[in-house]
């Protein structure tokens, strides 16, 4: 079963794969906070470069420790985990096993489907 920080199908944000060099089209629907950063509500471009998340929003740019992992199956739908409602934690790209990895949050996310 999930764990109790995953909030159910939480559909807060869009991503899709644009680009097999680690770069994502991200919509957050909602104000959110990574790495103690905070992120506006918006459409970003999320690129993953060694241990880091680059995401842009027009001229705003913040760089954030991530990983991306490979889940064994792919996600049926792009699902965006939070801890304490607005940190986000992970997002799960949906049609790829491709997961993305905020921080030390990687040990929270073992009860998969």
């Amino acid at each position: 079963m999930l764990n109790k920080l995953f909030l159910g199908l939480v559909t807060f944000g869009v991503m899709t794969l644009s680009a097999a060099n680690g770069t994502y089209k991200v919509t957050l629907f909602q104000d959110s906070v990574v790495d103690g950063k905070q992120l506006k509500a918006g459409d970003y471009k999320v690129e993953l470069k060694d241990n880091d998340a680059v995401m842009k929003l027009g001229k705003q740019v913040i760089e954030v420790p991530a990983r991306a992992e490979t889940n064994p199956s792919k996600f049926s739908s792009t699902e965006i985990q939070y801890k304490d409602n607005n940190t986000l934690q992970e997002i799960r790209v949906g049609g790829t096993n491709t997961k993305i990895v905020f921080g030390n949050a990687g040990n929270a996310s073992n009860g998969m489907e």
